[in-house]
Protein backbone atom coordinates (compact mmCIF):
# COMPACT_ATOMS: atom_id res chain seq x y z
CA UNK A 1 0.00 0.00 0.00
CA UNK A 2 1.33 3.65 -0.94
CA UNK A 3 1.40 6.70 1.59
CA UNK A 4 -1.11 8.96 -0.25
CA UNK A 5 0.50 12.43 -1.02
CA UNK A 6 -0.74 15.19 0.77
CA UNK A 7 -3.06 18.08 -1.43
CA UNK A 8 -0.18 20.35 -1.77
CA UNK A 9 3.67 20.38 -1.57
CA UNK A 10 5.74 21.47 1.65
CA UNK A 11 8.89 21.96 0.07
CA UNK A 12 12.53 21.40 1.53
CA UNK A 13 16.02 20.78 1.48
CA UNK A 14 19.25 19.24 2.66
CA UNK A 15 22.44 20.24 1.70
CA UNK A 16 24.87 18.18 1.82
CA UNK A 17 28.52 20.00 3.21
CA UNK A 18 30.39 16.44 2.53
CA UNK A 19 29.67 16.66 -2.14
CA UNK A 20 30.57 20.71 -1.92
CA UNK A 21 33.42 21.36 -4.05
CA UNK A 22 32.90 25.66 -2.74
CA UNK A 23 33.26 26.58 -6.51
CA UNK A 24 30.15 28.82 -6.19
CA UNK A 25 27.90 27.58 -9.05
CA UNK A 26 24.71 27.93 -6.70
CA UNK A 27 25.30 31.66 -5.79
CA UNK A 28 25.84 32.69 -9.40
CA UNK A 29 23.22 30.92 -10.90
CA UNK A 30 20.89 32.09 -7.99
CA UNK A 31 21.86 35.96 -9.18
CA UNK A 32 21.62 35.63 -12.40
CA UNK A 33 17.98 33.66 -12.08
CA UNK A 34 17.24 36.75 -9.90
CA UNK A 35 18.76 39.57 -10.54
CA UNK A 36 20.29 40.41 -7.66
CA UNK A 37 22.20 43.75 -7.15
CA UNK A 38 26.14 43.57 -6.65
CA UNK A 39 27.59 43.08 -3.55
CA UNK A 40 24.74 41.26 -2.52
CA UNK A 41 23.51 37.85 -2.13
CA UNK A 42 20.18 35.27 -2.11
CA UNK A 43 22.89 32.62 -2.22
CA UNK A 44 26.02 32.96 -0.55
CA UNK A 45 29.06 30.11 -0.25
CA UNK A 46 31.73 30.59 2.98
CA UNK A 47 35.08 29.34 2.88
CA UNK A 48 36.47 28.66 6.47
CA UNK A 49 40.26 27.24 6.53
CA UNK A 50 41.26 25.28 9.73
CA UNK A 51 44.01 23.69 11.17
CA UNK A 52 44.30 19.71 10.87
CA UNK A 53 46.76 16.34 10.56
CA UNK A 54 47.01 14.95 7.36
CA UNK A 55 45.97 11.68 8.12
CA UNK A 56 48.61 9.66 6.12
CA UNK A 57 52.43 11.75 7.51
CA UNK A 58 50.11 12.78 10.69
CA UNK A 59 51.64 16.04 10.27
CA UNK A 60 50.00 19.51 10.64
CA UNK A 61 48.38 20.64 7.21
CA UNK A 62 44.98 23.02 6.63
CA UNK A 63 42.43 21.93 5.49
CA UNK A 64 39.34 24.48 3.65
CA UNK A 65 35.55 23.95 4.86
CA UNK A 66 32.84 24.90 2.35
CA UNK A 67 29.55 26.20 3.68
CA UNK A 68 26.40 27.43 0.83
CA UNK A 69 23.52 29.79 3.05
CA UNK A 70 20.67 31.10 1.83
CA UNK A 71 16.94 31.77 3.83
CA UNK A 72 16.28 28.82 5.95
CA UNK A 73 12.76 29.19 5.56
CA UNK A 74 12.05 29.18 9.10
CA UNK A 75 9.12 27.66 10.31
CA UNK A 76 9.39 30.07 13.66
CA UNK A 77 10.63 32.65 11.39
CA UNK A 78 11.85 36.00 13.27
CA UNK A 79 11.56 38.16 10.37
CA UNK A 80 8.17 37.20 9.87
CA UNK A 81 7.53 38.36 13.65
CA UNK A 82 10.01 41.33 13.75
CA UNK A 83 8.09 42.94 10.00
CA UNK A 84 6.01 46.18 11.34
CA UNK A 85 3.79 45.82 8.03
CA UNK A 86 3.22 41.98 7.89
CA UNK A 87 5.05 42.23 4.93
CA UNK A 88 6.53 38.82 5.52
CA UNK A 89 4.27 35.89 5.56
CA UNK A 90 4.92 32.09 5.04
CA UNK A 91 3.00 30.04 2.53
CA UNK A 92 1.17 26.81 3.46
CA UNK A 93 3.99 25.44 0.94
CA UNK A 94 6.67 26.33 3.99
CA UNK A 95 8.52 29.11 2.03
CA UNK A 96 8.92 32.78 3.81
CA UNK A 97 8.27 35.42 1.31
CA UNK A 98 8.61 38.78 1.16
CA UNK A 99 5.24 41.26 -0.68
CA UNK A 100 7.22 43.71 -2.26
CA UNK A 101 4.10 46.24 -2.23
CA UNK A 102 3.85 46.20 1.72
CA UNK A 103 7.57 46.58 2.08
CA UNK A 104 8.45 49.97 4.29
CA UNK A 105 12.30 48.98 3.94
CA UNK A 106 12.23 49.08 7.76
CA UNK A 107 15.09 46.72 7.73
CA UNK A 108 13.27 44.96 10.94
CA UNK A 109 13.71 41.84 9.12
CA UNK A 110 17.41 41.81 8.57
CA UNK A 111 18.08 42.74 12.63
CA UNK A 112 16.07 39.32 13.07
CA UNK A 113 17.31 37.17 11.05
CA UNK A 114 20.43 35.06 12.55
CA UNK A 115 21.13 34.15 8.77
CA UNK A 116 22.27 36.49 6.80
CA UNK A 117 19.53 36.21 4.58
CA UNK A 118 17.96 39.71 3.64
CA UNK A 119 18.89 42.74 1.81
CA UNK A 120 17.36 45.83 0.65
CA UNK A 121 17.76 45.62 -3.15
CA UNK A 122 18.85 49.01 -4.58
CA UNK A 123 17.20 49.49 -6.96
CA UNK A 124 13.76 48.04 -6.23
CA UNK A 125 14.55 49.38 -2.84
CA UNK A 126 12.64 46.55 -0.93
CA UNK A 127 13.92 44.23 1.24
CA UNK A 128 14.88 40.54 -0.70
CA UNK A 129 15.73 37.07 -0.43
CA UNK A 130 15.91 33.62 -1.06
CA UNK A 131 12.35 32.24 -2.06
CA UNK A 132 13.08 28.62 -3.36
CA UNK A 133 13.05 30.81 -6.69
CA UNK A 134 9.17 30.40 -6.67
CA UNK A 135 8.75 31.16 -10.00
CA UNK A 136 10.82 28.20 -11.29
CA UNK A 137 8.67 26.00 -8.65
CA UNK A 138 5.41 27.32 -10.62
CA UNK A 139 6.70 26.01 -13.72
CA UNK A 140 7.70 22.65 -12.27
CA UNK A 141 11.44 23.62 -12.21
CA UNK A 142 14.16 23.23 -9.41
CA UNK A 143 15.59 26.19 -7.68
CA UNK A 144 18.28 27.49 -9.88
CA UNK A 145 20.80 26.83 -7.17
CA UNK A 146 19.91 22.90 -7.25
CA UNK A 147 19.66 22.76 -11.07
CA UNK A 148 23.56 24.48 -11.68
CA UNK A 149 25.05 22.39 -8.94
CA UNK A 150 27.48 20.22 -10.10
CA UNK A 151 28.01 18.19 -7.21
CA UNK A 152 25.07 16.97 -6.63
CA UNK A 153 24.84 19.31 -3.36
CA UNK A 154 21.56 20.08 -2.72
CA UNK A 155 18.61 17.20 -2.51
CA UNK A 156 15.03 19.70 -2.84
CA UNK A 157 11.82 18.41 -2.84
CA UNK A 158 8.45 18.30 -1.16
CA UNK A 159 8.45 16.96 2.22
CA UNK A 160 4.91 15.68 2.16
CA UNK A 161 5.81 13.16 -1.03
CA UNK A 162 7.42 10.20 0.15
CA UNK A 163 9.40 9.83 -3.23
CA UNK A 164 10.86 13.06 -3.39
CA UNK A 165 14.67 13.76 -3.75
CA UNK A 166 14.61 15.63 0.23
CA UNK A 167 12.50 12.05 1.32
CA UNK A 168 15.28 9.80 -0.31
CA UNK A 169 18.26 11.90 1.64
CA UNK A 170 16.55 11.92 4.84
CA UNK A 171 15.88 8.13 4.52
CA UNK A 172 19.83 7.77 4.07
CA UNK A 173 21.62 10.61 6.19
CA UNK A 174 18.72 11.45 8.77
CA UNK A 175 20.84 10.95 11.97
CA UNK A 176 23.78 13.03 10.34
CA UNK A 177 21.05 16.19 9.44
CA UNK A 178 21.23 19.26 11.93
CA UNK A 179 19.74 23.07 11.43
CA UNK A 180 22.62 25.81 11.19
CA UNK A 181 22.60 27.72 14.76
CA UNK A 182 20.47 25.48 16.41
CA UNK A 183 20.56 27.83 19.53
CA UNK A 184 18.05 29.69 17.35
CA UNK A 185 15.14 27.91 18.13
CA UNK A 186 13.95 29.22 14.57
CA UNK A 187 12.93 25.00 13.15
CA UNK A 188 14.46 25.48 9.56
CA UNK A 189 13.41 23.78 6.53
CA UNK A 190 16.97 23.95 4.89
CA UNK A 191 19.49 21.72 7.05
CA UNK A 192 22.51 20.15 6.36
CA UNK A 193 24.94 16.90 6.91
CA UNK A 194 28.00 17.35 7.12
CA UNK A 195 28.20 20.28 10.04
CA UNK A 196 30.51 19.32 13.08
CA UNK A 197 32.41 17.07 10.71
CA UNK A 198 33.52 18.33 7.06
CA UNK A 199 32.39 21.33 8.69
CA UNK A 200 33.25 22.85 12.07
CA UNK A 201 30.93 24.23 13.92
CA UNK A 202 32.80 27.32 14.47
CA UNK A 203 32.52 28.07 10.94
CA UNK A 204 28.62 29.08 12.04
CA UNK A 205 30.07 32.20 13.41
CA UNK A 206 31.03 33.40 10.08
CA UNK A 207 27.60 33.72 8.57
CA UNK A 208 26.51 37.18 9.86
CA UNK A 209 23.49 38.03 12.42
CA UNK A 210 21.33 41.07 12.41
CA UNK A 211 23.21 42.11 9.05
CA UNK A 212 23.26 40.98 5.41
CA UNK A 213 26.23 38.97 4.48
CA UNK A 214 29.05 41.03 3.48
CA UNK A 215 30.52 41.25 0.12
CA UNK A 216 34.46 41.14 1.45
CA UNK A 217 33.93 37.89 3.69
CA UNK A 218 36.29 35.83 0.98
CA UNK A 219 39.27 37.06 2.90
CA UNK A 220 41.27 34.26 4.94
CA UNK A 221 40.23 35.60 8.10
CA UNK A 222 41.35 32.53 10.06
CA UNK A 223 45.05 32.34 9.07
CA UNK A 224 46.14 33.93 12.57
CA UNK A 225 44.81 30.98 14.10
CA UNK A 226 46.84 29.13 12.11
CA UNK A 227 50.30 30.52 12.14
CA UNK A 228 51.62 29.03 15.06
CA UNK A 229 50.73 25.48 13.54
CA UNK A 230 52.82 26.50 10.78
CA UNK A 231 55.33 28.82 11.98
CA UNK A 232 58.70 28.53 10.03
CA UNK A 233 61.36 26.32 11.13
CA UNK A 234 64.36 27.51 13.09
CA UNK A 235 67.67 28.18 10.94
CA UNK A 236 70.26 25.44 11.19
CA UNK A 237 73.42 26.18 12.98
CA UNK A 238 76.52 26.76 10.31
CA UNK A 239 73.77 27.08 7.36
CA UNK A 240 72.68 30.21 5.44
CA UNK A 241 69.49 30.85 3.46
CA UNK A 242 69.08 28.75 0.21
CA UNK A 243 71.98 26.14 1.20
Amino acid sequence: MTTPIAAGPKWGMAIDLERCIGCHACSVACKVENSVSLGHFRTKVYYYDYAAVNPYNHQPTTRRAFLPTLCMQCEDAPCLKACPNDAIARGADGIVRIDDAACDRSRDCIKACPYGAIHIDPVAEVADKCDFCSHRLAADMAPACVEACPADVFAFGDLNDPSSKINQFHAVHRQQVAALKPEENTRPLVQYRGLGGVVPRAMEHKVPKGRSHDPFSYEIDTWDQLKPAFSPAPPVAGKTRGE
